[in-house]
């Protein structure tokens, strides 16, 4: 049985204030007429701020609009925007584990800064101190190849949350 890949997602950094979630792939096709996408190509997914106010679009694509859209830039209403891949992790607050969301997790809660059995807010762990509770569980069961543990579990050099990460674009239909 063969498994049914994701769509590529894609993030478009800096959008104007006008862009809605209802216009914008009207927007993307009206204003970038040298690449061939059409408006049905584009799902918006949401529209998310970063700390600096301002606005990113998720966006999920088909595999030839990807392609387009990967080696240009876009014109939305008078600015010209980056975008890239959006990949996104899902990471339990409770367990600090990949794959699952607080609300779904049956195990006790975990720092992750220290592995401890408290909430992060409570930990007073020095930086020496830091240990990731992904990695220290792959070293468990994997002798072979160990990883390094000392780093916190939200740390994105984390070797567990680069190995989830191409885990993910394996099963994307790029």
């Amino acid at each position: 049985m063969c498994k049914k890949r994701r769509k590529p997602r894609m993030i478009v950094y800096n959008i104007p204030d006008e862009i809605t979630m209802d216009n914008v792939a009207d927007i993307i096709c009206e204003q970038n007429p040298e690449l061939p996408l059409k408006t049905g190509d584009i799902t918006t997914k949401f529209i998310t701020k970063n700390k600096r106010n301002a606005r990113n679009l998720v966006i999920e694509v088909d595999t030839q609009t990807y392609r387009v859209m990967k080696q240009n830039k876009l014109k939305m209403a008078w600015t010209i925007c980056q975008s890239e891949d959006y990949i996104a992790v899902t990471r339990c607050f409770k367990c600090s584990r990949f794959n699952h969301y607080a609300r779904d997790c049956r195990s006790e809660e975990t720092c992750p800064v220290c592995t401890g059995h408290h909430k992060m807010e409570d930990c007073k762990a020095t930086i020496n101190e830091h240990r990731c509770i992904n990695c220290t569980i792959y070293n468990k069961f994997n002798q072979n190849k160990k990883v390094s543990e000392a780093h916190t579990a939200l740390d994105r050099k984390c070797p567990s949350m680069q190995a989830m990460i191409e885990k993910y674009r394996q099963n994307i239909a790029y």
